[in-house]
């Protein structure tokens, strides 16, 4: 069962914040929306003593927090409440919302105590209990690429990339690495890493990637996946907060523009042992057995997880050859044109790159997905083949060899996946679904502009 929260921890931090009147209390849905209510803060030590009533239809929201009614966590359940408990170690001080607020982060349980089953955190949870049945703790780390833009759209309704505070002047051409380009936007980074030291989330360099105003900023490994899911969460919630307070906004979309570069959400792993240590270590670049047989079960299961790693009809713009973003279950060394990239670096530090999921991407149910096959490829040794040399963008055009590239195959695999399935729990995948293909179905019924350009004369 995940730890809850003890009441003395709120007591605490009210003694060294009495500034503070506002709480903000959320837990993250499975489209990875965070979602919850600002409350006085008297209200605060009731929550940590008996947990606050939440009805359980907002676990199964859309990205737009409409009702999904096939779910049958509507009508039928009569919206029914669960009851919603604070995770330790997440109340902090929210500063981007000003000096009186906080924050505290949720999970939901059933009322008699039990993990709801789709909270994305428990679903985390459920198979990071697999791996310490082995006596494994998995080591992971996430880096999330996003765009600062302005927020006025320009005059044919398109994005612009958001204009720097110090210059007055939107970036121009790729600069990939560029120091001006972050020079340009100190003050919303000061502010960021001042955030991030406050909220406890170890947010470390950043650079200036692929595309005007596209950044990341990585965050520190940890021998603790669900709180490195959480730390992602809370970074993304921060970063959008921060960069409202610098006049832009922070967009997590996986492919903003058509014509540059995608948001990935490229998350590190590796496994230690019950003694802390990098069972990944090796002299070999390519990494210990066990962490081939891991890539291996990451790049059998790839197919069957898009789902969760691209959760969105935009999502699948993102994926294009020569892009940085991968089309196929390839893995390397030290070649960022694959999958599943093995970093250079020195032995103790062998490990994993996982390059396929977007920034759009749910950090719990991206971690799940990603731990579940990793998990499965220890147990069942599976050999990943050959290594990619060179360009993986041609070596998956020579053997023909592709992700799914659209939304509706992508569900229809997670669906039918009895590995995932057995590891992220029935009920859960059934759920997912349902929302989906309910958002497919609202995506769809939508008449773009691009319908007039193209069919309205021409059809």
């Amino acid at each position: 069962m995940s730890a809850v929260a003890d009441i003395q921890e709120c007591r605490d931090f009210l003694a060294a914040n009495p500034q503070v009147r506002f709480v903000e209390v959320f837990f993250t849905s499975m489209t990875g929306v965070p979602r919850g209510k600002r409350l006085r803060v008297h209200e605060l030590e009731a929550i940590y003593a008996y947990g606050r009533f939440l009805p359980g239809s907002i676990l199964v929201v859309d990205t737009t927090g409409a009702d999904c009614e096939d779910t049958g966590l509507v009508w039928e359940d009569g919206d029914a409440d669960r009851r919603a408990r604070p995770v330790p170690g997440t109340l902090t001080l929210a500063p981007w919302l000003g000096p009186d607020v906080a924050q505290v982060m949720l999970s939901l349980y059933e009322l008699d105590g039990t993990p709801n089953d789709l909270d994305p955190r428990h679903v985390l949870q459920r198979v990071l209990d697999r791996y310490a049945a082995d006596g494994l703790t998995p080591v992971a780390a996430c880096e999330l690429e996003y765009y600062l833009v302005d927020l006025q759209r320009g005059p044919r309704g398109e994005l612009l990339p958001a204009k720097s505070a110090l210059t007055g002047m939107a970036p121009t051409g790729i600069q990939v690495y560029g120091l001006p380009e972050l020079e340009a936007h100190a003050p919303f980074l000061r502010e960021l890493w001042d955030t991030a030291d406050t909220i406890g989330v170890p947010l470390e360099g950043a650079i200036s990637e692929f595309a005007p105003g596209q950044v990341e900023l990585t965050l520190m490994h940890k021998p603790d996946a669900l709180r490195a899911a959480d730390d992602a969460v809370l970074y993304k919630r921060a970063a959008k907060g921060v960069a409202l307070r610098h006049g832009c906004e922070a967009t997590f979309m996986a492919k903003p523009w058509s014509d540059r570069a995608g948001n990935g959400f490229h998350v590190h792993l590796s496994v230690n042992d019950a003694a802390g240590n990098n069972l990944c270590a090796s002299e070999d670049l390519e990494g210990s057995d066990l962490l081939k047989h891991a890539i291996g079960g990451m790049k059998a299961l790839l197919g069957e997880g898009m789902a969760i790693l691209a959760p969105n009809a935009n999502s699948y713009r993102r994926f294009k050859a020569n892009s940085y973003a991968p089309v196929a279950p390839t893995w390397g060394v030290n070649n960022r044109t694959v999958s599943l990239r093995v970093p250079a670096g020195p032995p103790k530090t062998r490990h994993v790159e996982h390059r396929v999921a977007g920034a759009d991407g749910n950090p719990y149910l991206v971690l799940a997905v990603l731990l579940a096959s990793a998990h499965h490829g220890i147990t069942h040794k599976i050999d990943p083949g050959a290594a990619v040399v060179g360009d993986g963008y041609a070596a998956a055009a020579k053997e023909n060899i592709r992700l799914p590239n659209n939304w509706f195959a992508a569900v229809d695999l997670f669906e039918q996946s009895t590995v995932l399935r057995d590891y992220l729990g029935d009920r859960f995948v059934d759920m997912f679904v349902s929302v989906k293909r309910t958002e497919q179905a609202r995506f769809f019924e939508v008449v773009t502009e691009l319908d007039f350009d193209w069919y309205l004369r021409n059809a």
